[in-house]
């Protein structure tokens, strides 16, 4: 599935700064629909902390961050152009939650699952901003509450079967092999039925063997979920091998966007990986 042209996410001039570091400055770019793009920069040039904005856990100290939904309702994510003047409530960026719920995912750099409760469990506690039930429902156990169950069960089977671990479900998350806690984590996200998934270093700690599933798990799970994806990384051969664009960062500024064979032979993104000389050996060849 490639872009549809249609505008899901629009970041304009972000910046980040903590005391006097400035991690992120004038960050922007437009996410579409169906798109699935690389977010690549050497180690502290700003990525994850772009993450920690568009998914809500920073307020940016500057910029805007627009977000359309599955309503195409626009929503302010960090930052809003006008702000309400007698209602000052109605300035603050949506949360974690709320951002979750109207259909932004992420997983993390360093692993966050539910590390003592079950496979099964972990993916589960992702189910329930959909359950349909209501109080009175689980309270006296009317049959709604029982469909529900079935159901959550049910998916939470499925989406285990598609990354290969269904038969671990009653294991703790913790003793899965790191390869496994890594699909765990994405299956969790997955739970969450977003139309935009951020995946931080999802290929971190894995074989080549277990890239290369990777790699065609994730352009399956694009067309399986119908979903825009953007994922930090640092395995080349993966971001080269399934991004449609890809944007660099380096010292917290966009240094270069485009499709992967151009970005591949950029000078400055060859020289904020492998330094000067190697730039310039590339503009000869």
């Amino acid at each position: 599935m490639s872009s549809t042209g249609e505008l899901l996410l629009r970041v304009s001039d972000l910046s980040m700064v903590f005391g006097g570091l400035r991690a992120v400055s004038d960050f922007s770019c437009d996410l579409f629909r169906g798109e699935l793009i690389g977010l690549i920069g050497p180690n502290g040039a700003g990525k994850t902390t772009v993450f920690n904005m568009l998914s809500g856990l920073y307020v940016p100290t500057s910029g805007e961050i627009a977000f359309w939904d599955r309503q195409r309702k626009v929503h302010a994510v960090g930052g809003m152009k006008k702000k309400h003047p007698f209602l000052p409530f109605l300035n603050r960026p949506l949360s974690p939650a709320q951002l979750n719920r109207i259909g932004v995912a992420r997983t993390f750099q360093n692993i966050r699952l539910f590390n003592n409760l079950t496979v099964e469990d972990n993916v589960r506690v992702a189910l329930h901003a959909g359950r349909m039930e209501k109080p009175w429902d689980v309270l006296f156990r009317l049959p709604r509450f029982y469909a529900d169950e079935t159901r959550m069960i049910e998916r939470t089977g499925e989406l285990l079967d598609l990354f290969k671990i269904g038969h671990k479900k009653h294991e703790l998350a913790r003793n899965l092999p790191y390869g496994e806690q890594r699909k765990l984590e994405i299956a969790r996200a997955l739970a969450a039925n977003p139309i935009l998934l951020l995946l931080d270093e999802p290929a971190a700690g894995m074989n080549p063997q277990e890239t290369g599933d990777l790699m065609k798990l994730i352009s399956f799970i694009r067309e399986e979920f119908h979903l825009t994806i953007l994922l930090i990384e640092h395995d080349m051969h993966l971001v080269m091998g399934i991004c449609e664009r890809i944007l660099v960062l380096d010292y917290g500024r966009v240094i270069a966007a485009g499709l992967p064979e151009a970005i591949r032979k950029d000078p400055a993104v060859v020289k904020a990986y492998l330094g000067e000389e190697a730039a310039a050996q590339n503009e000869q060849e």
